[in-house]
């Protein structure tokens, strides 16, 4: 008897393995993913402007980043006692308006350098509902809590959400021609916009990552919506407020991007490099035994063994 729908899965080349540079764009459910190739050590960035929710602000990123366009003091607001700017998440927020302004440009230089490295993309699209800043008559990437009458609330159009991605394609590939992009739709429902109203912005999004991927060679779509929607249809596959996913099914669709995505090789070392982390994260009840040093130096040289094979490993966090 088979209680589960299950979303068939095939393996994508090229794979990712530890020579793999990765880029991961877009809602929080990148960072879910990008947080994961972290763990497992390989070479990925994440979010460097924050999270980025709708396909214009990760398109205006690429955009400021790929054309060596930078930020001046006019990009930049004072509100409740922080400096913002609208096409960075709040998290980058500072106090001082240098800091900001150095932080926002130094990411758009590192960026780019990782951009021509990077072997794959991955951007996961949360929303196509934007907020016009009615003063600027600019979309923005967060609103930064003012007030939402300054804004107009649009829903992007299927052909708008084409041309942000195929202009996102074009920007990165115009610096690294050969990048494989990954696109994901993010089984967050934004509540906020209503459950009627986030249906109709998903199905915007899904229309147009298609349209485009059955257009553009090296691009490819991961179903992690449909994991979400029919492999874990359960509520104990969420968070307390029955919109995110738990870690639980995060840690399920990981192991479903693995088997897309990942390499068996990669896969190997994946193994060793859990074996250390959960090894740098054990807790003795002697720390002065005999026993726990012997362990100490079988990790450190578990450690110096995985990092002359992959030097950009780090185990400092």
């Amino acid at each position: 008897m088979n209680l589960q729908t299950k979303i068939p899965l095939q393996p994508k080349e090229p794979q990712i393995d530890y020579t793999s540079g990765i880029l991961s764009l877009g809602s929080c459910f990148a960072e879910n993913i990008g947080e994961k190739l972290s763990q497992y050590k390989f070479r990925n960035d994440i979010n460097p402007f924050g999270i980025l929710f709708h396909p214009k602000a990760i398109e205006t990123f690429l955009w400021m980043a790929t054309q060596d366009e930078k930020y001046t003091e006019t990009d930049l607001f004072f509100m409740n006692e922080r400096w913002h700017c609208f096409d960075a998440h709040s998290s980058l927020s500072s106090t001082d308006k240098n800091t900001l302004l150095n932080h926002l440009n130094e990411k758009l230089a590192v960026t780019k350098a990782k951009i021509q490295t990077s072997s794959h993309v991955i951007i996961t699209l949360g929303t196509a509902w934007v907020y016009r800043l009615k003063a600027l008559d600019m979309i923005v990437a967060n609103c930064h809590k003012i007030p939402q009458k300054e804004f107009q609330k649009e829903l992007l159009s299927v052909n708008e959400v084409v041309q942000c991605l195929q202009n996102c394609i074009h920007l990165v590939r115009a610096i690294n021609p050969s990048v494989q992009f990954i696109f994901t739709v993010s089984p967050v429902r934004h509540s906020k916009d209503g459950f009627v109203e986030n249906t109709r912005s998903k199905s915007h999004l899904f229309t147009a990552i298609h349209h485009v991927i059955d257009k553009i060679k090296g691009a490819s779509y991961f179903p992690a919506y449909e994991i979400m929607m029919d492999e874990l249809r359960d509520y104990r596959f969420y968070n307390e407020d029955m919109i995110h996913p738990s870690k639980l099914a995060i840690q399920y669709i990981w192991e479903c991007f693995i088997e897309v995505w990942i390499s068996k090789e990669a896969t190997q070392v994946m193994n060793k490099v859990e074996e250390i982390v959960k090894g740098i994260s054990h807790k003795p009840f002697n720390p002065q035994s005999v026993a726990y040093q012997k362990f100490l130096k079988k990790l450190e040289l578990k450690k110096e063994q995985l990092t002359r094979e992959h030097p950009h490993m780090s185990w400092d966090q």
